[in-house]
């Protein structure tokens, strides 16, 4: 049931948009790095609560794997908030989104290395999808912006390395909880370091409200995300995570007036049959049976 796992990505997509919108509008209130902070803070108290009440334990064998996705992944955070700081909103997510591609290039390399059989029709699926974005997104870079594009970039490789970090948690059986407590735990941390920084917001009731959505949207996206990589096949769910750019597009429509011309309509279009395309194709692979990853009780 790989394909129905991967769809795990699709509730992920639509909880990141939502979330992204919240974003957007608490960001008239609060900084960028406090928003961080409030968001990972969030997660981390909610999944401590969790693992309290069902008596569930937070020791692992595998800190330096979590480590490691802790590591890169507040990293290509911090460098995705610096490229969207400095460049056009469109032109930071299309480069963000070169994360699939980049994940892509992980799987061929992995399945070369290991002799195995790569499916060039998904990696086909993927280059696609990332069209669409760029058709929906039209990014375009100044003279003076290389160093913020650069960014941009290495944000999306490191959002790869974090993706296969995921892949690699739920293969040695580490629960989703666990795993996103842990991302959120280096979340935390960064967002309080840049808080002391830029300085903490006063809070009203409103401000208050976005902060939570913003906590409870990210939560359960990690949740699902993670999810879907450790049970998914990695590039369906890489590809699908580009619905993320359709949902928040019609977002923006409907709260913040924002315009779509026909080129975006074509390019979400692209990304839709290249969603659909990438999840016929694996549904028509023969299953493999593969090990459930084991559940932590104690």
């Amino acid at each position: 049931m790989r394909a129905m796992s991967a769809l795990w990505m699709l509730v992920a997509a639509v909880l990141f948009a939502v979330m992204g919108a919240m974003v957007k509008l608490a960001l008239v209130r609060y900084g960028t790095m406090e928003i961080v902070f409030y968001r990972s803070l969030f997660g981390v108290v909610s999944l401590y609560a969790f693992v309290r009440w069902r008596r569930l334990s937070l020791a692992t064998t595998v800190a330096v794997t979590h480590l490691g996705r802790g590591v890169v992944g507040t990293a290509a955070l911090a460098l995705w908030f610096y490229a969207t700081s400095a460049l056009p909103l469109g032109t930071a997510l299309t480069l963000n989104y070169t994360s699939p591609l980049f994940l892509a290039a992980f799987v061929v390399t992995t399945s070369l290395r290991a002799s195995e059989r790569i499916d060039w029709m998904l990696v086909l699926a993927i280059a696609v999808g990332f069209v669409g974005i760029v058709l929906l997104l039209r990014p375009t870079v100044g003279g003076d912006q290389l160093v913020a594009a650069g960014a941009g970039l290495v944000s999306g490789v490191l959002s790869a390395m974090a993706y296969w970090y995921v892949r690699t948690l739920g293969k040695l059986g580490e629960p989703e909880w666990r795993t996103v407590f842990y991302f959120t735990l280096s979340g935390v941390v960064l967002g309080f370091v840049g808080s002391l920084a830029s300085g903490f917001a006063p809070h009203d009731a409103r401000g208050v409200a976005l902060l939570l959505g913003v906590g409870v949207t990210a939560t359960f996206a990690q949740l699902a995300m993670t999810r879907a990589y450790a049970h998914g096949h990695t590039l369906v769910v890489a590809n699908l995570q580009f619905a993320a750019v359709v949902v928040a597009s019609l977002l923006g429509i409907a709260i913040f007036g924002d315009h779509i011309p026909l080129m975006g309509w074509l390019g979400i279009a692209t990304i839709i049959v290249s969603g659909v395309w990438s999840t016929v194709l694996i549904a028509r692979q023969p299953e493999t049976t593969q090990p459930r990853p084991q559940e932590d009780t104690h």
